[in-house]
Order: structure tokens, then sequence, then C-alpha cells
């Protein structure tokens, strides 16, 4: 099939198959799959993924018909697979890592140890940044390889499933916080005297509406996305 022939759509979930699923974000968008539809919409070029390698560069040429080039240094360099470790004698259980990894490769608690599931690791280097003690260091994991020489198809699939999961768990909680917080609303609305220190009817009716009125726009929103 003629690459350029092919569906955006299609292209995008193509050239999705075609990354290592690190999630990393250093070629500049979200996750892999943000860089694939920008890949396939033409707004995004073939040489912006340096975990990919020159590899990774020959793939999405291959799969777009665009001319291969040379990695974008601007985006990083090529380099071996990488698995991050935390010193446990340094780490205060802040969590911020945990939240950080796009793959829940960290376990630990609130003021507990945390170490990372290294199988489940991608070398993101998300969690360095937000690490407020700079307990958490990258160690190479390969070897000499580098690029897609340094993953295999089943350790990028099981990436992008763990991925997926998260995000997944991360949105459900989201939805779950913003109907606890909607329901707490529409039950100080249905007795907003009692609620609030104003006694004033008629600036509790202006209150009143205020709130109605913010309440349906954020319905709204919801529905619409």
């Amino acid at each position: 099939m003629n690459p350029v022939a092919q569906t955006p759509v299609r292209l995008a979930d193509r050239i999705l198959d075609a990354l290592p699923q690190t999630q990393c974000t250093r070629c500049g968008y979200p996750d892999c799959a943000a860089y694939a539809q920008a890949v396939a919409a033409g707004e995004a070029d073939i040489n912006q993924c340096p975990p990919g390698g020159q590899q990774g560069v020959t793939r999405l040429s291959e799969l777009t018909g665009r001319p291969e080039k040379p990695l974008d240094p601007a985006f990083g360099v090529e380099g071996p697979r990488q698995v991050a470790f935390i010193d446990e004698n340094w780490c205060i259980g802040c969590t911020l890592c945990i939240d950080a990894c796009p793959t829940d490769a960290i376990m630990g608690s609130n003021k507990r140890m945390h170490t990372v599931i290294e199988p489940y690791c991608t070398g993101c280097e998300l969690c360095l940044p937000v690490c407020p003690v700079d307990c958490i260091l990258l160690e190479p994991a390969s070897g000499d390889a580098t690029g897609w020489a340094a993953w295999s198809p089943t350790q990028a699939e099981t990436a992008r499933v763990r991925y997926a999961a998260k995000t997944a768990r991360v949105e459900k909680a989201k939805r779950e916080n913003t109907r606890k917080l909607q329901a707490q609303a529409e039950t100080k609305l249905a007795d907003l005297a009692a609620h609030s220190r104003i006694t004033d009817p008629q600036v509790l009716d202006h209150k009143r509406a205020i709130i109605e009125a913010a309440m349906a726009r954020a319905r709204a929103k919801r529905e619409g996305s």
C-alpha cells in the first residue's frame, strides 16, 4: 500500500505501532499516540523520537513515504535503554515520582520508601525533575545496544498496555472526583441558606443563580468533551 494513500487515522495507528512506547514526551508531545497523530497529520517530523533512534526514523520514513533524515538532536540523542533506580536511603516517600511515571513502574505509598519495578520502567526520565531530594538516577540497561536495538516488541507492548491502564485509571479518578464535587455543590445549593452566612433572601437568590449557571456550564463542558 502506498503510505501517502493511507487515511490519517489508519496511518496514525501504524505509526504508533512503530514507536517504542516510552511515553517520554521528548518528541515534544504528551505521549506516543499524540506524536503519532501529529506525524500522520504532517504536523511533526519523523525524526523526533530519540528512544527509537535512527532505526525508528527509518520505520516512520517507510510508513509515511517521507525521505529519511538524521535524528533531530534538538529532541535528544540516541542512546541505550535506561532504567530508573531510587536511592531508598534518601527517598522521603512524597509519591511525586509515582504520579509522574507513565507506566506505573514505581511502587510505594505516602511517607514510605519507593522502588522501581525494573521490567516496567521505560527510562522516560519523567520521574527525575519531580523528585525533591534528587534520589533517582538512570542506569543503562541494554549494554551497547541503542534505539530500537535496545527494545523488544514485547517491552514496547507492555509499556503501551500499562500506559493505557494508568491513563484510564487517572481519568476515572478525575470523573469520580468531579461527580463528588458536583454532588456536594447540589447538596449545598438545595439548602443554600444553611450553608451560607448570607441572610438576605435577594442576595441568596442572586448567589443561587450564579452557582446554578456555573454548574450548568460545567455540566455542558463535561457532556461536550
